[in-house]
């Protein structure tokens, strides 16, 4: 159990895996129409353009998964100092995230794993902001590239986080958990964008 940060696959997001899902799972073929008839309202092309997903190899980078499991009031107290509360917004409260440039997030009355509505961002915007907190607390080369099996969450929780701030100091060791979370959004925006796919809430 616990909240997840999950990549999505074309049959899976135009809910064409339908048989394929339990009972109590939530598809995504509802939230994927009602994205494409918000992004024609303003102006914008239909979101269609999906890679399938591919079987897990360690490493490859081309799925996601993390799980949010450290208390976030470190960073939620960064956020506040540095950025505004739209901001703030942009970079962490959404429930679907896509490759798709955004003004502004998009809330859609399609129920996700938490709420009754889908708020969507895009990951240019999400990345941006979170690149700039990376560069604020100076967060190290040494965290995982890829995210595509709790490999973060191993890192931060299990791993050598601990050993890397005792060689690299800086304000990122100053609050490892809040260093997880600035990690953990920046990884999803570029995932996001490599690989051209949604990370959702799950």
């Amino acid at each position: 159990m616990g909240v997840y940060l999950v990549s999505i696959g074309a049959r899976e997001w135009f809910g064409e895996d339908g048989d394929d899902r339990d009972e109590d799972e939530i598809g995504f073929g509802e939230l994927a129409s009602a994205l494409n008839d918000a992004l024609l309202r303003r102006g914008l092309p239909p979101y269609t353009s999906l890679p399938e997903e591919t079987p897990f190899v360690r490493g490859s980078g081309t799925t996601f998964e993390e799980k949010l499991v450290p208390p976030m009031e470190g960073f939620t107290e960064l956020c506040r100092a540095h950025l505004s509360e739209e901001e703030t917004e942009t970079l962490c409260g959404w429930s679907a995230l896509v490759p798709i440039s955004l003004d502004e997030v998009i809330c859609l009355p399609v129920e996700s794993g938490y709420s009754d509505e889908t708020t969507v961002a895009g990951a240019p915007q999400v990345l941006a902001i979170a690149e700039r907190l990376a560069r604020l607390i100076g967060l190290p080369p040494e965290i995982p590239a890829t995210s595509d099996n709790l490999d973060l969450t191993m890192w931060f929780l299990d791993g050598p986080a601990k050993d890397t701030a005792a060689v690299r100091p800086g304000p990122w060791t100053e609050d490892l958990d809040a260093a997880f979370y600035v990690a953990l959004y920046l990884r999803a925006a570029q995932h996001v964008l490599r690989r051209g796919c949604p990370v959702v809430m799950s």
